[in-house]
């Protein structure tokens, strides 16, 4: 079966780690995916591609180029002719939905990852998810959410709550692994010592993550706990964030903090914290909790998206946009015994590897690959 994937763009994020690992999971089986991004390569595309996937650049720039790339996109289609289309966020269902159904295909899959639809974001992002809900009863047969309230925020505003199935993320914890050795050399590379207690936070900048929430409570947290270091990672995270930089330097323990950018060794990263903290005001499913319980780091999380629902009994859910809130989450598990916070973290691992695998999720894709085409034929 070919699988047509098409999405707006490859940087490392979410989505897009998802698409990689559904992919990778799918070696030797029946199924053949190629990946199409309408913008450029990125960092998760020229990784397919070192797999041996099929990985395709339309190179659309700017709202201008829509119709070029919706062309584009119908030439494509109708030349590899694949079983389903799969697109992924708002701007790759408008368009590669648009385009695979004028190219002759039914078998149109959505993908919705965002949860909170009045979190203001781009007024383009809006009017597209405006757009998608209004052909949400014509262009995809299905539409996937990767989280129960990610279907509930868009039902409410308009999307066809029919067509909507969950499926959360899946994870491969057999890449979820961090020596001991490595645990340490990064530590030792950060400047933390064996006396320290990291609390750390991934994620790429931007304002749905929120790190001016994280950097708050770190702020309210550094003088009670001079223990305490902050380890942030993600694209943008770095010294030359002007706007972070600023952040930091209000809290007046700025030296406390080490910023590492986006990396590429996820798992060392997070084997170097011994608090996991989401600061997030708005998620769908968020992946880097997953990964973090599934390093058996104990979570904070904000109470965003699914967040709850993943951590369960095994972490500390809080409100969002509450820095006090959120400090006193950490506090929480500060003032536990360090195996106590142990325990904790190997029941979040045990959580997430009964059911959040990238085996079940692998599974739930194909079954609705099946009843997508099974349907479709049926109503020929």
């Amino acid at each position: 079966m070919k699988i047509q994937h098409i999405i707006i763009a490859l940087h490392t994020g979410g989505a897009e780690l998802m698409l990689k690992r559904l992919i990778e999971s799918h070696r030797g089986s029946g199924y053949e995916h190629s990946v199409i991004s309408i913008t450029g390569i990125g960092t998760i595309g020229h990784q397919l591609r070192e797999c041996g996937i099929d990985v395709h650049a339309v190179g659309m720039s700017g709202t201008r180029g829509i119709p070029r790339a919706l062309l584009h996109l119908v030439r494509l289609l109708r030349e590899r002719k694949p079983d389903v289309v799969q697109t992924w966020m708002y701007h790759a269902d408008l368009i590669g939905g648009l385009a695979a159904r004028i190219a002759g295909n039914r078998n149109i899959i959505w993908g919705i990852r965002t949860t909170d639809v009045h979190a203001g974001g781009k007024r383009t992002t809006t009017l597209v998810r405006q757009m998608c809900a209004r052909l949400s009863r014509w262009v995809p047969h299905m539409i996937v959410c990767a989280a129960q309230a990610s279907r509930r925020s868009h039902a409410a505003i308009g999307y066809d709550d029919a067509r909507m199935v969950v499926i959360p993320n899946g994870f491969d914890f057999t890449r979820m692994a961090a020596s001991a050795e490595q645990r340490a050399g990064l530590r030792q590379a950060c400047g933390f010592g064996a006396q320290h207690v990291v609390v750390g936070t991934l994620g790429r900048f931007n304002l749905a993550k929120d790190q001016q929430n994280f950097v708050r409570a770190a702020g309210l947290l550094a003088s009670s706990h001079p223990q305490l270091r902050f380890l942030m990672v993600g694209r943008d995270v770095d010294a030359a964030n002007a706007e972070l930089a600023n952040w930091i330097a209000r809290t007046g323990h700025g030296e406390r903090f080490v910023l590492l950018g986006e990396r590429t060794d996820v798992p060392v990263c997070l084997s170097a914290m011994d608090i996991f903290c989401l600061s997030s005001r708005t998620e769908g499913f968020p992946n880097v909790v997953g990964e973090a319980m599934s390093m058996c780091l104990p979570c904070v999380v904000t109470d965003v998206g699914d967040a709850r629902m993943l951590v369960a009994d095994t972490g500390v859910v809080v409100p969002k946009e509450d820095s006090e809130a959120l400090a006193g989450g950490v506090g929480q598990m500060l003032a536990m015994a360090p195996e106590a916070r142990a325990q904790l973290g190997r029941l979040g691992r045990m959580r997430v590897n009964e059911e959040f695998s990238i085996e079940r999720a692998r599974e739930r894709f194909e079954a609705l690959y099946q009843r997508t085409i099974i349907e479709n034929k049926g109503s020929l």
